[in-house]
């Protein structure tokens, strides 16, 4: 016969949250309603730089939050839950205004208000993927998008643009990454080295 399970103490859920290796954030409306250390952390920021802020904030373009704001609603609204990979801003700290890639997933507490009530976490994609190059805002869209293995007509779909200005975009970005075919391309926006010859 099996033993019991041993009594669970008393758990603070707060210190949990708190001490969590992944970021994490309450939101409401894109508004940061609370962060745990990590994401102050990974932003460089104080807790009170951040809660009560838009999401705006961490954000290299107020075009990209927008945008993908509009790309969030949808899915949410769909699935409950919403994931990609994107290039964010450290806030504060001898790393202000840097840029870098994190795996950002969320969940909204109801899928009828998708940018309502939800948590968010946040990975900090840094160390294996470092941002080798000055983007535009639409150029970190597209090798986002890239990165998730979309063509450019899905692109193009996600980011409502047409497949031939998502080919322009991925062109800058090959030159940028000296990359000479897409899929050096991405190994290249994945951190990866050189592929061989």
């Amino acid at each position: 016969m099996a033993e019991p399970p041993c009594p669970m103490p008393d758990i603070d859920y707060r210190l949990v949250f708190d001490l969590n290796p992944i970021g994490l954030v309450l939101s409401d409306n894109r508004t940061i309603v609370d962060c745990n250390q990590r994401v102050c952390e990974m932003f460089g920021a104080m807790r009170d730089q951040l809660v009560g802020k838009s999401f705006l904030v961490l954000y290299p373009s107020a075009a990209e939050y927008e945008r993908t704001g509009a790309r969030i609603a949808p899915i949410m609204n769909a699935q409950g839950n919403y994931a990609d990979d994107r290039i964010m801003k450290r806030l504060d700290g001898r790393f202000k205004g840097e840029t870098f890639w994190c795996h950002v997933t969320g969940r909204a507490l109801s899928r009828d208000k998708p940018l309502g009530p939800g948590i968010w976490t946040f990975e900090d994609l840094s160390a294996s993927r470092p941002v080798t190059a000055e983007l535009s805002p639409r150029e970190r869209e597209v090798a986002a998008l890239l990165l998730d293995g979309q063509t450019s007509k899905e692109i193009g779909r996600s980011l409502g643009i047409s497949h031939r200005t998502v080919e322009i975009y991925r062109a800058r970005l090959m030159k940028a990454y000296q990359a000479s075919t897409t899929a050096e391309l991405v190994h290249k926006l994945a951190g990866g080295h050189p592929l061989p010859n």
